[in-house]
């Protein structure tokens, strides 16, 4: 299965999405497709032996759109969007110019203000009649696209909101049309039944939403903007043994990249010479840059602050870690929530609903004895301000911007369906370590006997465990590069396989080890081992030190609580959220850590296949799950979980088998994440009340309802500046998301 995303050129509302995506979905081979009205794009998945891109291609231009194939570059995109709102704007402009005399010279006489003699419609009614129509031809022609599109889209019997337009204003201009003839041939009272500048408004008013609605669409994606911005646009890089400058695109796997204080990192890659510190806050949202030497990994896009480095290339191209980001975050945007779907079936039958409702609403006034030009007026304004574009933009708006705002904060929310389900959760299951603890050991205590001081025994047991391999081993090696101890030379070595280890370092015998190991050889001490007990309470592994057979110091190594994760928890609840820790460690050191963050529930022994059936338990006591997690034994129960967030440090695993990923790492934009959640959902919800409240009043309003009962009959020029508020209403109101701030930053 071949998944795509496409451009979609010639959609004017939320009628022509669900045109596009009905006739992409008859498409033998097709399995899903959903057209996304606010990003403009198709998102297609198919079988290439069942369909091909021609196929879908003609089918979509069958319809009366166009499918743009190839990849354009994101600047081209960009210079695209702008060159389209330009041409609206001049399009708006062009259309003022003949609208506004137009309206001066039709309603301003009404309304007592001067009007040259010459064109007086009750001196000169034929100059009257045929002034208002010079006028209004030009406006005419300049929405031209509306009765091209709306007509095509009529005949194929999928009428759209250019349909209603276009029946709405033809009719104005027909009717005027005639009352032109009939002035001509005498028939001088229809001067006063004249609806030309209703239709030159209409499509001036339309016009100005189209443009209003399309520069603050541009707004809703500046998170992607940003992000793009955030690419270097030349690289550095070491060829023949000479230094060139390449456009990033050149940059290949494996080319060494010399980069200087103060450049970006062009790509992905891994440290081989020098030392500098970096600021990965771009990623991250880490203020604090982080030191690398060589070994380290490189993130492309990120800072070099101090010194220079020679780097090896390991991803280039789409594959660095910030061309993932970019198109996640693009695949969310253009990703469907469930609440996304009742608007689609809504906005699909109701273009034909309208249409039906205006032809019976004038037909009925008709009857009724109102006259042709108050039925034609009926008719006019119910086409008009029916549009059901606000209905379309509801969603997919807010949810542009919702995960935009997510990856301000650190916060990658891969679909629509992830950011809509993330505010039902009610449990958050975390994993223990990597995810609250920090997921490696660290020494937090040296306890020392006799004459020893804490150096001095850093010293001698760094040294042995510089041969090796175990984490606890490396935890204390590296406490002692930390406060630059010189380590001594090893004279012997030997493991003792789940026990410790021995040496000989100065002449002098050393065993480091558990006790067991201190057991076995003959080295037991009641009062030192209290010591080692209350620090096995805490949740940490003591190992004790023995120089020539005798205890010489505990060192306690333990996987420590990250910063953030205590107040993270208690952000949660607070919120009404239960929070249950998940781990494969033995239950003393389990409660320890789980006292430390204050977690009351606490799952351990689990087995790494065993959290995807614990997580599966939660669920089907009727709980809305999100499991947190960051490794590859995550991963099934993240994928389980009603929602599955990985931390951004972990596994590609677990953040492929994620719905939300947190590149910070940190526990913290958890509660940020559900709380994103709640306030996009919130912002939908206000969306579609609007968009469902605006039609539910304007239809009746504009079929003549209030005036039945004395009250006024609305004008087809308001339904038209109505029509054209309610969708810019719609997008503004998604835009004061960008101002959202977690709870813990207010």
């Amino acid at each position: 299965m071949k998944e795509e995303s496409y451009q979609i050129n010639g959609m004017t509302c939320a009628a022509c999405a669900r045109a596009v995506e009905r006739v992409s979905k008859k498409i033998q081979g097709v399995e899903e497709a959903s057209v996304n009205f606010a990003t403009e794009k198709l998102n297609i998945k198919y079988d290439e032996e069942t369909a091909s891109l021609e196929t879908i291609m003609a089918s979509v231009e069958k319809a009366g759109y166009q499918l743009v194939v190839q990849e354009k570059g994101k600047e081209n995109e960009k210079d695209q969007k702008n060159e389209q709102l330009t041409h609206i704007l001049r399009r708006v402009i062009f259309s003022m110019i003949f609208t506004v005399p137009l309206l001066y010279i039709s309603m301003g006489y009404m309304f007592g203000l001067p009007l040259p003699q010459a064109i007086q419609p009750d001196k000169n009614p034929v100059a009257y009649v045929l002034i208002q129509l010079l006028l209004t031809v030009p406006v005419i022609i300049s929405g031209y696209k509306f009765y091209t599109v709306g007509f095509s889209s009529l005949i194929r019997r999928t009428p759209n909101m250019d349909s209603l337009i276009a029946i709405g204003t033809s009719s104005a201009f027909l009717y005027g049309i005639y009352a032109a003839v009939e002035i001509m041939g005498g028939n001088h009272h229809f001067v006063h039944k004249l609806y030309f500048e209703s239709a030159a408004v209409i499509i001036t008013l339309i016009t100005l939403g189209k443009y209003l609605e399309t520069r603050s669409k541009g707004k809703t994606s500046e998170a992607i903007k940003k992000l793009i911005g955030l690419v270097p646009k030349t690289a550095l890089v070491l060829r023949d043994n000479k230094e060139c400058v390449l456009p990033v695109e050149e940059v290949r796997t494996g080319d060494i990249i010399v980069v200087k204080p103060g450049d970006k990192m062009p790509v992905d890659g891994v440290v081989l010479e020098g030392m500098t510190s970096v600021d990965e806050s771009m990623l991250t949202g880490e203020s604090i840059p982080v030191e690398k030497r060589s070994g380290d990994s490189i993130i492309g896009a990120s800072i070099n602050k101090n010194g220079t480095i020679k780097y090896k290339a390991t991803k280039v191209g789409k594959d660095t870690a910030l061309a993932q980001i970019i198109h996640l975050v693009e695949e969310a945007q253009g990703s469907k929530a469930p609440i996304a779907k009742l608007a689609d079936i809504i906005s699909g039958y109701f273009v034909p609903v309208v249409i039906v409702l205006a032809i019976l609403a004038s037909a009925a006034w008709l009857i009724s004895g109102a006259g042709a030009d108050f039925a034609l007026t009926i008719f006019i304004s119910v086409l008009v301000i029916a549009c059901p574009c606000a209905l379309g933009l509801a969603t997919p708006t807010a949810i542009m911007v919702g995960t935009g705002k997510g990856a301000e904060h650190g916060v990658l929310i891969k679909s629509g369906t992830a950011l809509e389900t993330a505010h039902k959760i009610d449990t958050v299951v975390l994993d223990k370590t990597g995810t609250i603890t920090e997921g490696r050991p660290k020494v937090t205590d040296v306890k020392v006997f006799k004459n020893y001081s804490i150096d001095r025994i850093l010293q001698i047991a760094a040294s042995a465990e510089k041969g090796s391999e175990h984490p606890l081993g490396e935890a204390i090696v590296k406490e002692a590069g930390i406060k630059k101890i010189e380590l001594l030379p090893i004279e012997q070595f030997r493991a003792i396989p789940g026990q410790g280890i021995e040496a000989v370092i100065e002449n002098k015998k050393v065993i480091l080890g558990n006790d067991k190991c201190m057991v076995e050889n003959g080295l037991q001490d009641l009062e030192k081992r209290e010591f080692a007990n209350v620090m096995a309470a805490e949740g940490k592994t003591p190992m004790y030190i023995a120089i020539e057979q005798e205890i010489a110091g505990i060192i306690a190594v333990a996987d420590t609580v990250k910063p953030n994760s205590r107040p993270a928890i208690e952000t949660l609840h607070k919120m009404g959220i239960e929070v249950v820790m998940l781990t494969g460690d033995n239950k003393k050191t389990a409660n320890a850590i789980g006292e430390q963050v204050g977690v009351k529930e606490i799952l351990s022994e689990v087995l790494p296949h065993e959290k995807a059936q614990e997580v599966k338990k939660l669920m089907k006591q009727g709980k809305k799950v999100a499991m947190v997690g960051d490794g590859i034994n995550d991963a099934p129960a993240l994928a389980m979980a009603d929602i599955g967030i990985a931390i951004g440090s972990g596994t590609d695993v677990a953040m492929e088998s994620a719905d939300i990923v947190l590149m910070r790492s940190d526990l913290m934009d958890v509660p940020t994440a559900i709380q994103l959640s709640k306030k996009t959902i919130q912002n939908i919800k206000q969306n579609l009340f609007w968009a469902f409240i605006y039609n539910a009043i304007g239809i009746p309003v504009a079929m003549g309802i209030l005036h039945l009962f004395g009250g006024p009959l609305l004008n087809p020029m308001l339904a038209g500046a109505a029509m054209s508020l309610s969708s810019v209403s719609v997008v503004t109101n998604a835009l004061r998301l960008r101002g959202f701030k977690p709870m813990h930053l207010k």
